[in-house]
């Protein structure tokens, strides 16, 4: 049966600094969650907090509803896989997957099929023989997500476990992580600060910023619906443009002495200096439906093949733009292109930070 946890506005504190400021949430049993942020953030220190390798210096952590602050962490249920491999190098693979129940104590038959079941689950069967040195990085961490899987634990940990990866298997594994959970339906929690693994592996995502939650919720509610700008800057590769407007009136907007229509109602005093946030793959060049933005300069072009992106210079704003096109355009650096918006699109922001809501 999978777990449920909760934090209650659990702290963390070196001396006189916090590093974890009050996080109160909600994790649903069965739940992939990912803690996602920049270096520094205290998502790291969040997980060993969950882990039992960190003290909580205020707060409760309940799992199950469980208090489990002074629950010792070989007690919690949980199993934690590393960003190092940590493998035993002189240990076959079977042994590296067998060593913690062995120490445990459990009988050899049942050792045994727990490694072969975790090695089945993980496509290493054909590799139990051999040492760590004989295997590629993907393979490694495989067998430390089964080291892991042998423990029956009720909740998984994953503390950045694909950053020594190269970008071709990073992408393997996360599908084979995502495709794990839905097999064994654990309770999961994922640390990383690659945005697009929290995009493509979570039911929910927790943005973590100066050991505080920014927002929480699915990865489509964070990008389509951010509470602050930093989210909205930090979900979405490439991330959203930011141009500075002034409030004219209920639904429209002062953008270099032309008026943008905001779409809906805009709850803020006439006069307020505003953040218009776009999405790089929500606006469009030339004719066509929707709101002209205004001229820019196109700096840079990058074919990607399935999608073109142009870096431009607006003529209406002091910072250089992203747009996204679809397929492969003809543009050039040096085109003057004409820019055009769906208000609908359109992201508001206050100036400290907050996004407009209807």
């Amino acid at each position: 049966m999978a777990t449920s946890i909760q934090l209650n506005n659990v702290e963390k504190r070196y001396g006189a600094l916090d590093v974890i400021r009050g996080i109160d949430l909600d994790i649903k049993p069965g739940a992939f969650t990912v803690f996602v942020g920049p270096s520094g953030c205290g998502k790291s220190t969040l997980l060993r907090m969950i882990a039992g390798l960190e003290t909580i210096s205020g707060g409760d952590l309940m799992i199950d509803g469980a208090r489990m602050n002074d629950i010792a962490a070989a007690r919690r249920g949980i199993a934690m896989v590393f960003q190092s491999y940590a493998l035993y190098p002189h240990m076959s693979v079977y042994k590296n997957l067998a060593f913690g129940l062995e120490t445990a104590g459990y009988k050899r038959a049942e050792i045994d099929r727990r490694v072969r079941e975790a090695a089945a689950t993980l496509q290493i069967t054909d590799y139990l023989n051999r040492k760590p040195k004989a295997l590629s990085g993907g393979q490694r961490q495989r067998v430390a997500i089964g080291r892991s899987i042998v423990r029956d634990p009720r909740i998984f940990l994953f503390d950045e476990p694909l950053s020594n990866l190269d970008a071709e298997l990073r992408v393997q594994m996360r599908v084979e992580i995502t495709k794990l959970h839905e097999r064994l339906g654990n309770t999961m929690i994922y640390v990383t600060h690659d945005q697009v693994e929290a995009m493509t592996m979570a039911d929910q995502i927790v943005v973590l910023r100066g050991g505080q939650v920014m927002q929480a919720g699915s990865p489509l509610t964070l990008y389509n619906a951010p509470a602050n700008q930093f989210v909205a800057g930090f979900i979405g590769s490439p991330k959203m443009n930011f141009v500075p407007v002034t409030l004219t009136d209920a639904t429209g907007v002062a953008l270099d002495q032309q008026r943008i229509e905001a779409g809906r109602p805009l709850r803020a005093q006439h006069g307020t200096k505003l953040t218009l946030g776009i999405r790089p793959e929500h606006i469009g060049i030339g004719d066509g439906p929707g709101q002209r933005l205004g001229d820019a300069r196109v700096e840079l072009v990058e074919h990607l093949g399935g999608s073109t992106v142009l870096h431009v210079s607006p003529a209406f704003a002091k910072e250089p733009l992203t747009v996204v096109l679809p397929g492969q355009q003809a543009c050039r650096s040096g085109d003057l292109v004409p820019l055009r918006i769906d208000p609908a699109d359109c992201h508001f922001f206050t100036p400290d930070g907050r996004a407009l809501r209807d």
